[in-house]
């Protein structure tokens, strides 16, 4: 019986070919194998962590499901020289808090790092990635059989460019919108205003809310302000 927390090695999603494609520099979809993600291997039910940590001479996975302890879940760095260090840990789900424990080749530097290809995060102060699953089911098929024809050059375009934290508050509740609340405030106003397209300012992770989410911390996180991923 596998226990919460054990970790099992060498069941990774990254095939030879995306490590061909990695040290080639041409894997566009890294997204989609690096990071935190909910699998089922075998029946167990976990998650898989990837991270590129070349330098590194250790590094573990920590969160509250092991108490912040550096020595519980060590990942393994592949037999290939790519740099990339894996693992997965049994009984691990969405919505755990975790970080990367790293000790370095230089001089042993030892430093916990928040995940590059976290899906999210915590909310800033707080620092911490948190494991999500993108299963979203869209439902804008019509939509997308349009689209190019809207988007033409030969169709009028007038751009509305928007920082989504700034634009429109509940003043009375001291809070932002959430995503959702702005998919029905903001399409309302902008086509009231006569705009055809909506331009976002960044909508990823970044620890200083002054900067407008141009001091990114996360690529593949939308800022945990408005609402989850």
């Amino acid at each position: 019986m596998m226990k919460k927390g054990q970790m099992i090695y060498g069941c990774g999603l990254l095939t030879d070919h995306d490590i061909y494609l990695f040290k080639e520099g041409n894997h566009f979809r890294l997204y989609e194998k690096f990071g935190a993600h909910v699998m089922d291997i075998d029946g167990v039910k976990g998650t898989h962590f990837a991270v590129w940590a070349p330098n590194a001479q250790r590094v573990s996975v920590i969160g509250d499901f092991n108490g912040w302890d550096r020595n519980a879940n060590p990942l393994h760095a592949r037999w290939d020289s790519s740099g990339i260090w894996e693992g997965f840990i049994v009984g691990i789900g969405a919505g755990e808090l975790y970080k990367y424990f790293i000790t370095s080749n230089h001089n042993s530097y030892q430093v916990d790092k928040r995940d590059p290809f976290a899906f999210s995060t915590e909310v800033p102060p707080k620092t911490g990635s948190s494991v999500a699953q993108l299963n979203y089911s869209w439902q804008d098929q019509d939509w997308m059989k349009k689209r190019a024809r809207l988007n033409s050059l030969e169709s009028p375009i007038s751009i509305y460019e928007v920082h989504l934290g700034s634009w429109r508050r509940k003043v009375e509740e001291n809070r932002f919108l959430t995503y959702r609340e702005l998919a029905k405030e903001l399409v309302e106003y902008v086509k009231f205003m006569g705009f055809t397209h909506v331009e976002l300012m960044p909508v990823m992770e970044h620890p200083f809310y002054g900067s407008w989410g141009y001091q990114t911390t996360g690529y593949f996180a939308p800022t945990h302000r408005y609402g989850s991923p």
